[in-house]
């Protein structure tokens, strides 16, 4: 039993400690953060008037449903035509950069951020996420997925597709696809989220930022499924399969009258285009001055890409969405394949998909197009990237050989390659489509054997005499 002096001693601590702390300072309230570039939606795309394939479907959420939006565009444009002036590159960069201010600030976005990597004309994923520094231009995107706190990211589907298919296009989807698995990460860019020593002075090097993991993710696409101002030709569509948007998203009509507008939703698209004169805004204007903006009224279709929310495939892309934060997302990351034998694989942007999906827990998007896809002009050196696998103790020699449709010639390709044990052989083929008036899809087949026995057959269907199918292939 403890001495009654013992008591009194104990007593008289904690009264002296009760006083010291009443005795110290009051710390300050900690800041929330900046409530001025809280966003719902995170729009995340390569360049000026990428918007346009969606703007209907912007002037709905943002004028009407009263969504606030912010935007980044990785890109200038500065690789683009200009339709009313002498100014290119750089310059028709900076002038690009203007119209798409212009443009957003017309549906009501005014935070807008432009990362500076240079417009990549091709259809190579690779090419554009090389060209635009790919570390630097996801640091900044996750940065901002910090500082905005979207709900819901939208941007450009990461496939390779008969369209446009810009790569920077699908590089946009790449990085802002890695954003929303990172943002919420404490890890990913720590230095983003470290708190400052003292905000109050300068030269803080650590950013105050906080975690923020989005609940939901969609893709629009350039493909040729895909109608628009730019593309809407009937011969475009395969016969191969039924058009891919359809059941794998959210659908909008933008034939209806905006409340707020009292116009529809597409005669609000074909304003918002008309602000990018330097490429594409003729199509606005021109539609405008006619009175027929029924190219702008077709529906926008997006592709949902996944929700840590409950939300159904196509429901409205807020459906579920509640404010506040979540846990971060759990993905599978990168996983090493078990391959046996010998095999054969499309390599390249196709081969980093593959992967790409997986670790992203976005595997229905390899099932939108199960056999890939390409579209080149009449005349056009198709270029196709396999991989030989030899996952055998021994090394091997594989025949490779192609299987064209009529007028079709071969560059290089077919040939017997000798491929050690546990080694990838890439080989690049080269086919050169026939040079005939009017567009065709057709089906090409490769088939490899070693020794007599049957390795692997691949296919690919290649839409060939598309005019706009120049980007570099």
């Amino acid at each position: 039993m403890k001495s009654q002096s013992s008591v009194v001693a104990a007593f008289s601590l904690l009264l002296f400690a009760a006083g010291t702390f009443a005795q110290l300072p009051k710390a300050p309230p900690l800041p929330g953060p900046d409530d001025r570039y809280k966003a719902d939606f995170l729009l995340i795309i390569a360049h000026p008037d990428d918007d346009v394939l969606i703007s209907g479907y912007l002037a709905k959420a943002i004028l009407d449903e009263h969504k606030r939006g912010a935007a980044i565009l990785c890109s200038s444009g500065d690789g683009g035509r200009n339709e009313i002036g002498q100014e290119t590159g750089a310059a028709l960069g900076q002038e690009r950069i203007l119209e798409s201010r212009r443009a957003l600030e017309f549906l009501g976005i005014t935070n807008v951020w432009y990362m500076g990597g240079h417009d990549t004309p091709g259809q190579d994923v690779l090419w554009s996420l090389d060209n635009w520094n790919h570390g630097r231009v996801l640091d900044e995107i996750v940065r901002l997925v910090r500082l905005t706190r979207p709900e819901v990211i939208i941007t450009m589907l990461p496939d390779y597709v008969a369209g446009e298919n810009h790569d920077d296009h699908q590089a946009a989807g790449v990085m802002a696809t890695e954003a929303f698995d990172m943002a919420g990460d404490p890890t990913a860019f720590p230095e983003q989220v470290a708190a400052p020593r003292d905000r109050m002075q300068v030269m803080n090097m650590t950013e105050g930022l906080q975690p923020w993991q989005p609940k939901k993710i969609y893709y629009f696409t350039d493909a040729f499924d895909a109608f628009s101002p730019y593309w809407h030709d009937k011969r475009h569509e395969s016969p191969f399969r039924k058009n891919f948007l359809e059941g794998n998203g959210p659908e909008y009509s933008n034939s209806l009258v905006s409340p707020s507008r009292h116009v529809s939703y597409g005669r609000l698209a074909a304003e918002q285009q008309s602000f990018y004169l330097t490429q594409g805004g003729s199509i606005g204007k021109e539609a405008l001055a006619k009175g027929d903006v029924s190219v702008f009224e077709q529906p926008t279709h997006f592709i949902f890409g996944k929700s840590l929310v409950a939300s159904s495939v196509t429901g409205d892309i807020f459906e579920g969405v509640t404010p506040g934060p979540i846990p971060p997302t759990r993905i599978p990351g990168f996983q090493q394949q078990t391959h046996e034998g010998l095999s054969v694989e499309f390599g390249d942007s196709w081969g980093f998909y593959r992967d790409f999906w997986k670790a992203h827990s976005l595997e229905h998007v390899a099932h939108l197009l199960p056999v890939p896809e390409v579209a080149i002009p009449r005349g056009g050196a198709l270029h196709v990237p396999l991989l030989i696998r030899n996952d055998t103790e021994n090394p091997e020699e594989v025949s490779r050989t192609a299987v064209l449709p009529e007028g079709w010639t071969e560059k290089t390709g077919s040939a017997r390659y000798p491929v050690r044990a546990h080694e990838v052989y890439p080989a690049q083929l080269v086919l050169i489509a026939p040079d005939m008036d009017g567009v065709r899809w057709q089906e090409i087949t490769w088939k490899a054997e070693a020794n007599g026995r049957p390795v692997g057959t691949i296919k690919l269907r290649v839409l060939s005499g598309v005019g706009n199918g120049g980007l570099p292939q």
